[in-house]
């Protein structure tokens, strides 16, 4: 008696539903087993059904300058961390990472994060001129785009270095992600233009011409943020680089420039904000909603623009007073941290030690506090999803 054996092949969209089901470690573990296995997982339709349906809001990426006791150059990195070990145990969370983890070579800022892509941005400033360029990386499966172009100019052709912003965000209509630079004031032009690299192509492109932005505050947090298929900043009145000291909150606006249309337009403050002197505001993203952070009197205050494209969707969040925490006369420098009705707020003074703070938005009260006793500078979070979306282009 014979027997026959049968291979059971299943179709290739039977094997992209399964297989868009399992944790992204597997999945980059297939691209091993053979040729068909890696094209099928390296498929963009793929990657966009796995991206869909991995978890999200379960992990940070931290940013955080490690200065060295023996007068050794500073040393960057950029980590993954899981959200609830922050939250049970941020100081040694926080060490591990350090330990298991090794400093960029370079000096790089992330300009920001997008579908789990990191935006890289390096620099090299000399007297004359400042060149920047950009690299796209995915820490999740180790993959790095080659440099951007690079933008090159002379220093003397701008006033002040608000006067210059980079954003980095996602265009879904064209499937691009993109680096936008605000170039303000060159040469005096009273004119501020818009370029974009999207990654893969050989140069930057002009997409748009209008009035001066001035961006940024003295606040190390600059770079546009990404929300709506939009990159949003900060933007002051004219006359402030002038009299920055006569600036007030309800003066600001909020400059929008949007990926797909290349067109821009202004936000207001929100309708109840303070008419108070401007002292460390901030966009950022927060909860997938585009928010403000000012400080007044001690006092942080967050308004939370829960409708993007309405002007009146703007609602506070929270009022933190924060003054028995710091004992000299800068503000908080803050990243947060959302999970349910607990903040953890990452407290960076920039004159001491980095601090945790557990604060609770329910019962507006700060539940717990821990210090971390090692120099952990500029210690950010960025919102992070793990992807297969590679930064390389064929």
């Amino acid at each position: 008696m014979s027997s026959t054996q049968n291979s059971c092949v299943l179709p290739e969209n039977m094997l992209m539903e399964i297989l868009s089901w399992l944790p992204l470690k597997e999945v980059v573990q297939l691209r091993c087993v053979s040729k068909v296995w890696n094209h099928l997982v390296s498929d963009p339709a793929f990657v966009k059904l796995h991206f869909q349906r991995s978890p999200k809001n379960t992990h940070i990426l931290l940013t955080f300058v490690d200065t060295a006791d023996d007068g050794a150059q500073d040393r960057n990195y950029a980590v993954i961390c899981p959200i609830q070990d922050l939250l049970d145990n941020p100081s040694s969370t926080l060490e591990t990472l350090h330990r298991n983890n090794r400093p960029f070579n370079r000096s790089y800022t992330v300009l920001g994060v997008c579908n789990g892509l990191v935006c890289l941005q390096d620099s090299s400033t000399e007297e004359v001129f400042s060149e920047y360029w950009f690299r796209i990386w995915n820490p999740a499966i180790r993959a790095m785009s080659k440099d951007s172009p690079h933008i090159r100019f002379r220093n003397s052709d701008y006033k002040d270095v608000s006067w210059f912003r980079f954003g980095f965000g996602y265009d879904e209509w064209s499937d691009t992600y993109q680096v936008v630079f605000l170039d303000n004031n060159k040469n005096e032009s009273q004119t501020l233009e818009v370029r974009v690299w999207s990654l893969g192509d050989t140069c930057w492109r002009n997409t748009l011409t209008c009035d001066p932005v001035p961006t940024g505050y003295g606040s190390p947090r600059t770079f546009g943020i990404f929300v709506s298929a939009t990159l949003n900043w900060l933007a002051f009145p004219k006359f402030y680089l002038d009299n920055s000291d006569e600036v007030k909150m309800n003066q600001l606006e909020i400059f929008s420039y949007h990926l797909k249309d290349e067109t821009c337009r202004y936000f207001p403050m929100p309708d109840d904000i303070l008419e108070v002197y401007v002292y460390g505001p901030e966009v950022e993203v927060l909860k997938g909603c585009l928010c403000l952070f000012h400080h007044y009197e001690y006092n942080l205050i967050i308004w939370l623009k829960r409708e993007f494209n309405d002007e009146k969707s703007w609602s506070k969040l929270l009022t933190f007073s924060y003054q028995e925490y710091v004992n000299n006369e800068f503000p908080l420098e803050l990243s947060i941290i959302w999970e349910d009705d607990e903040v953890l707020l990452l407290a960076n003074t920039y004159i001491f030690k980095p601090r945790f703070l557990w604060y609770n938005t329910r019962y507006n009260r700060v539940d717990g506090e821990e210090r971390y006793e090692n120099d952990k500078w500029y210690l950010f979070s960025h919102e992070y999803a793990h992807s297969l979306v590679s930064p390389c282009m064929n």
